[in-house]
């Protein structure tokens, strides 16, 4: 019961996660092309809240990956990060259930 409900909170921990590095993939590129405006208030608050949630994650990414001029691939690389995370989570409950280790 209790291990149902952790591998609950992880997997549910990184979808949103993974869900949080997509909409700041997509908001940075719409400020980037002048969509959106961030001397709006709500833009600003939203890019500011998602930059600061995903950067910790994106910066170390980034400074592996090399230099392909205006082209980020890090928010791709830590989305293949995080569903090889769930993928792994996954397994070991399986690998947990099939043991006996808890039902």
């Amino acid at each position: 019961m209790i291990l149902d409900a952790l591998f609950f909170l992880v997997q549910a921990g990184l979808n949103l996660f993974f869900w949080a590095v997509i909409l700041a993939a997509v908001l940075s590129l719409l400020v980037g092309f002048g969509v959106l405006d961030t001397r709006n208030r709500l833009v600003w608050t939203l890019s500011d809240f998602f930059y600061r949630v995903t950067e910790p994650v994106l910066r170390p990414v980034r400074n592996r990956l090399p230099n392909l001029g205006g082209i980020d691939l890090s928010p791709l690389v830590v989305l293949l990060l995080i569903q090889a995370a769930m993928l792994l989570v996954a397994a070991i409950r399986g690998y947990m259930l099939r043991a006996g280790i808890y039902f």
